[in-house]
């Protein structure tokens, strides 16, 4: 998935959340209203420390839509589309500041006077904005961009933008005319990284000068910043359409492609010679301390970076001595390591087209939705679709993610898939992609977040990688118990993309933190899983970019098995997997420990349930 959106209303799920959050049931309080004065006095300082809180969660969190327009018009917030972000140092600044008075006006609510589910909502903001502070001193916002985007595809928030009226279209301009400016901003903070040694790996931004250029067009209609005026909307008349039209021409012609071919110029000239010829982290300014924090703040855990390292290699020898049964199934006379050659060079396993890889995804689709009444009680109201991944991005990004729906329901989740040279695509990994991307995977766990009522923003529309990948690996595995992966060659797509993941624990720790080449994290992710050669070097570049992510998936899916096969064992016929399902969604996402107290509530619960 990437992205951080979301939206809804109060539903069972909701109330059950703030239940397991208790740790406590309210089976047994006394229900009377109390008469004392002290339990009135009790009652009001309870109040005013929530509406405290809750202000606070409210002024910070309008903070950052007004710091941050692109993710307000993301949630479908429509009060700041003709403005980007300010990228300056002093405006970084600012905002760091502002975090830190947000920090200490929190310090001040009296945590004990709060309700058992605010006390929660305070914790998860107080670290929230901890985390945030703590960043800061890594100083990372000096890249703001890489391979997987930034300023180059600025274009792209047309995909989750809406034209309904003059005004949608006049906010366009308006930041059409203010693009030059957010250009120049990254310019000076990509210099101001140079200046201070904080500069990417320059393998990976070797990519970005094409993606650049794409921006460079001699006609200002066949720029993708005009792709809102291909069609002209029933409420404009023809003179109002094209006035628009002229208008938007003009600023891409006059600013924004000289403000592009400026940042070419830069980036070719100054920034790739002056980015870090090694790719792990390790080697920047603080890199050992920053990995350290990303692991933490990636998988919510105490785990080292040694600790991961091992994790991943121990997951690699068994799911490897899964394929290996596969391969004996199907008949394969070969070793391991020819079937991966079989599985990514035969023609019987890849489409010839994109249309006929998007068809068959969205068949894929209508295949999975009808099963998911058997492994979820409340599923989600908002739908989903698929969608092509944009042209300009597909050679250089992942094989698919998930788009959250807006925050108000105008639109849609979607599921973008890589369209690009569908011969490295094969049919083989489909089945678990969707599951993890789509349902029972991200669209079920996001859309169902954003659907709960009674939670603040911050917590809707946000979450913990190590819990939302953690659930989307799970959601692969839930293939088995669904009929999915009958096909033994489906089957060993999933142990593929489990896999990836298990190797990702070993190849993200060891550039990061160990010293590995790119070519040692190619070879050991080559050896290990049949991914085509495209896939896997995409991938590579993105964890070399994003130090950490990539560890959160594995870390969360073995969390969650770990917690049903706990709640499984303790129950025994009385656990219900729907159930625990919505215990485990059923509060959003949260840190890896909270889950854990949310499962042992419920099994706490369950057990006295009858008894």
């Amino acid at each position: 998935m990437h992205t951080e959106n979301y939206k809804f209303a109060v539903s069972a799920l909701a109330l059950l959340s703030l239940v397991a959050f208790s740790g406590c049931t309210d089976t047994n309080r006394d229900q009377t209203a109390p008469t004392t004065t002290s339990a009135t006095s009790s009652e009001h300082l309870s109040d005013n420390a929530t509406k405290q809180l809750h202000s606070l969660f409210d002024t910070n969190w309008q903070r950052a839509l007004r710091e941050n327009p692109e993710t307000a018009t993301y949630l479908g917030d429509k009060r700041y589309n003709g403005q980007w972000s300010s990228l300056t140092l002093d405006t970084i600044a600012e905002s760091h500041k502002a975090d830190i008075a947000d920090l200490d006006a929190l310090k001040k609510i009296d945590l004990s006077a709060l309700p058992e589910s605010e006390k929660l909502n305070y914790r998860l903001f107080k670290n929230d904005l901890e985390r945030a502070i703590e960043n800061h001193q890594f100083r990372r916002f000096l890249i703001p961009l890489n391979q997987r985007g930034g300023i180059q595809t600025a274009n792209e928030i047309t995909e989750v933008l809406q034209f309904n009226s003059q005004k949608d279209y006049q906010d366009w301009l308006a930041r059409l005319d203010a693009l030059p400016t957010l250009i120049e901003q990254n310019i000076d903070i990509m210099r101001a990284g140079i200046s201070e040694g904080i500069t990417p790996a320059r393998i990976v931004m070797e990519r970005v000068p094409a993606q650049i250029k794409s921006q460079i067009v001699e006609k200002a209609d066949d720029s993708r910043f005009f792709d809102p005026f291909r069609k002209k909307p029933d409420f404009l008349s023809e003179a109002e359409f094209k006035k628009l039209s002229d208008q938007a021409k003009n600023v891409i012609a006059e600013k924004i492609v000289p403000a592009y071919t400026a940042l070419h110029t830069f980036f070719t000239e100054e920034y790739l010679p002056a980015s870090n010829p090694i790719v792990g982290v390790h080697a920047q300014p603080m890199g050992r301390e920053y990995y350290a924090s990303r692991i933490a703040y990636f998988t919510t855990t105490q785990l080292t970076a040694d600790e991961i390292h091992n994790i991943g290699l121990s997951e690699v020898a068994r799911i490897r001595s899964e394929m290996l049964k596969v391969k004996d199934e199907v008949g394969f006379k070969g070793d391991l390591p020819a079937f991966f050659t079989h599985l990514r060079t035969a023609p019987q396993y890849f489409f010839k087209t994109g249309d006929e890889l998007i068809n068959a995804y969205r068949a894929m689709g209508k295949l999975i939705d009808p099963l998911m009444v058997d492994v979820l009680r409340y599923p989600p109201r908002t739908p989903w679709g698929i969608k092509p991944i944009p042209e300009a991005i597909a050679p250089d990004t992942t094989t698919a993610y998930y788009q959250p729906p807006a925050a108000d329901g105008s639109r849609a989740g979607y599921y973008y898939v890589n369209l690009y040279k569908p011969e490295t695509r094969p049919k083989w990994e489909m089945m678990a992609l969707s599951l993890h991307e789509a349902i029972p995977g991200h669209h079920f766990q996001i859309a169902l977040q954003q659907e709960l009522g009674e939670v603040p923003n911050f917590r809707k529309y946000g979450g913990y990688t190590a819990f939302i990948e953690g659930w989307g690996l799970y959601a692969e595995h839930l293939g088995y118990e669904l009929g999915l992966f009958d096909d033994p060659l489906d089957r060993f797509g999933a142990l593929t993309y489990e896999m990836w993941r298990a190797v990702r624990l070993v190849v993200d720790t060891g550039m990061h933190d160990k010293g590995w080449t790119r070519d040692q994290a190619v070879a050991f992710f080559t050896e290990n899983a049949p991914k085509s050669k495209l896939d896997i070097t995409n991938e590579i570049d993105r964890y070399i970019a994003w130090p950490g992510q990539a560890l959160a998936y594995k870390i969360g899916e073995l969390k969650i098995k770990e917690l049903r096969k706990k709640a499984n064992d303790a129950l025994g016929d009385k656990f219900n997997v729907k159930e625990f399902h919505q215990v485990v969604l059923g509060s959003g996402a949260v840190p890896l420990d909270l889950l854990e107290s949310n499962v042992d509530a419920y099994i706490d619960r369950t057990r006295k349930q009858g008894s």
